[in-house]
């Protein structure tokens, strides 16, 4: 996986130490909206939408289409924002922990023939949006999002807050 320079810059000052950082998940669907794009992670093994880390000062949407330029060969647009959490905490196989806040966007591929690009996912493939595989809840959530239609979704966990 591909560290951005601005996190390895990071570590070199906070180590291991827990960073706070922002994502995006772009949830890609075909021009009928029938079908979604998934990757394989190479990291885990495991389906999911296109995910990846918000370079400092960059648009989220702009995020997202240059995330699936990157992993999956596909130019999309970005059409509406459906949801905002947050991921449970990660900690990497070196010790570096994190967690992100994460932006997820419902996207429709515009072109490019869907393929490993970079080398964060093992396939790319095209998946009817009733017949998903399996995956992590926390992928599964985010695509749920997605396919629902109406305002974003922003996910809680706990308590409400009380101002």
């Amino acid at each position: 996986m591909a560290v951005p320079e601005f996190i390895l810059e990071l570590r070199e000052k906070v180590g291991t130490q827990p960073l706070w950082l922002s994502g995006v998940t772009a949830v890609v669907l075909d021009e009928t909206g029938g079908r979604v794009l998934l990757i394989r992670r190479a990291d885990s093994g495991d389906w999911a939408p296109i995910t990846g880390i918000i370079d400092p000062g960059e648009q989220p949407a702009v995020a997202a289409a240059r995330e699936a330029l990157e992993e999956a060969n596909v130019i999309i647009e970005v059409e509406r924002l459906a949801g905002v959490g947050v991921t449970p905490p990660v900690v990497y196989p070196n010790g570096d922990r994190a967690q992100y806040l994460d932006v997820i966007f419902s996207c429709r591929w515009v072109s490019g023939d869907p393929r490993p690009a970079d080398g964060e996912a093992l396939e790319v493939r095209w998946f009817p949006v009733d017949r998903l595989p399996e995956m992590p809840t926390e992928y599964r959530a985010r695509l749920d999002d997605a396919l629902t239609p109406g305002p974003a979704r922003f996910t809680i966990a706990g308590p409400s807050p009380t101002w």
